[in-house]
């Protein structure tokens, strides 16, 4: 099993105790294939009482180390998690992303129309179909603009924080304008295991509808990631990740080096 989406204490929102070497130890604990450490760089975060820098050369020189002190007990990518915004931070997420060999990179949006989308900001005078449908619209306009990702991440994180559930048939024209774009520039979406911790029930990410239609339309590359920002969380609910891979009629899921994807058969 592959957990691509990992955060360590290099990461804003992550917990202290979540060392990278905690985290790698976590994932040889379990019995894990492989890894991605993806720490986040969210450029010019609309919420200001988080710092969404990331300390790069600390970064780097600690994702080297911990390759070359473990890479014989599991393999481990070098990854990232880019928040995109339209504008400057994009230019910035770009700068970022051919700054260093990275194996892997993440590009999510956690941020729409200016504001945070975890925030009373966001969501004040939106009910819940606008607050999605606001959300899908940013996320296209960056994928649009910003390309330099391998993976698109929680395709509907929004789902976290709005009251009630959306229906797919609400969102899924603008949803398959958003795969189809991925698809034709050779990239994939994952499965973030996430949804369980925060209580999503049946609305998985993506929901089975969304990975059924990627799927549908061609699309090949999945990862499976809990998004863990603490080492109990390593590892967490990928089995179900790999299930959901099989029933949508794949095979394989994805792993990355040197930016390339390589299938593994499940």
């Amino acid at each position: 099993m592959y957990d691509y989406h990992l955060h360590t204490g290099f990461s804003y929102d992550a917990g202290a105790e979540a060392s990278i070497d905690l985290m790698v130890r976590r994932a040889i604990e379990l019995g894990l294939d492989g890894i991605a450490v993806t720490d986040h760089y969210d450029p010019e975060f609309a919420d200001l009482n988080w710092s969404a820098d990331l300390d790069f050369p600390n970064y780097h020189a600690t994702l080297d180390r911990v390759v070359a002190q473990y890479g014989e007990a599991i393999d481990i990518a070098r990854g990232i998690e880019l928040g995109m915004q339209p504008g400057e931070p994009n230019a910035l997420c770009a700068a970022a992303a051919s700054d260093y060999p990275y194996d892997f990179i993440i590009g999510s949006v956690h941020c729409a129309c200016g504001a945070a989308i975890d925030t009373r900001a966001y969501h004040a005078g939106r009910n819940c179909k606008q607050a999605v449908h606001d959300y899908y619209d940013d996320l296209l306009r960056c994928i649009t603009e910003f390309g330099d990702f391998d993976v698109l991440g929680h395709i509907n994180v929004i789902e976290r924080y709005i009251d009630g559930t959306p229906h797919d048939d609400d969102f899924m024209d603008i949803a398959e304008v958003i795969l189809k774009k991925l698809i034709d520039e050779g990239k994939g979406i994952e499965i973030n295991t996430s949804s369980f911790r925060y209580g999503m029930g049946e609305r998985t990410t993506p929901t089975p509808t969304i990975l059924r239609r990627y799927v549908e339309l061609g699309g090949e590359i999945v990862t499976t990631g809990s998004d863990a920002h603490r080492a109990r969380d390593v590892g967490a609910m990928i089995d179900f990740a790999e299930q959901m891979i099989r029933d949508a009629g794949l095979r394989y899921i994805a792993t990355f080096k040197a930016r390339k994807p390589v299938m593994i058969r499940l």
